[in-house]
């Protein structure tokens, strides 16, 4: 598990994370309920995590994430949350922005995620009123551009 890690993986690794985030610890079975998997894939999964050095894992204990398991999952809900903050600054409803999020976290160049990052950052950051009220006119152009672009399309 060196390198770029699998969709699958990744998917694991921030289930896990969101399992002890509301539960304060997770077990195979609040995996396989998140996942929607059978609790016997989520135990070979998590062999391999272990071996990955990616988790804790013990048969039938409590499942936590290594510093390495932690570090991986901080950096997936970053990328995640900057995908959904962009999507939702283009006016994306936010139940799509989620799921939408979901396939871009996954599917682009590191590079082209930190360019993401970065233009969310560069327009959400308030450093000046000035560049705040330019923002909130480009923001407010755009939704009247949206209006008229659904409104022409209904017709």
């Amino acid at each position: 598990m060196d390198g770029k890690l699998s969709v699958r993986v990744e998917d694991y690794l921030r289930a896990i994370y969101e399992v002890i985030e509301h539960k304060g610890y997770a077990r195979i079975k609040d995996i396989s309920k998140e996942m929607s998997l059978k609790p016997s894939t989520v135990v070979g999964m998590m062999k391999k995590l272990r071996k990955g050095g990616f988790v804790n894992y013990e048969k039938y204990g409590e499942i936590t994430l290594t510093p390495r398991g932690k570090e991986v999952t901080i950096e997936l809900k970053e990328r995640r949350d900057t995908f959904e903050k962009f999507l939702e600054i283009i006016l994306v409803p936010k139940e799509i922005a989620a799921k939408d999020a979901h396939i871009l976290e996954h599917q682009l160049e590191p590079q082209t995620i930190k360019q993401f990052r970065r233009f969310v950052e560069f327009i959400t950051q308030k450093t000046s009123d000035e560049r705040l009220e330019s923002i909130d006119a480009l923001m407010r152009e755009f939704r009247n551009y949206c209006r008229k672009e659904e409104s022409r399309a209904l017709n």
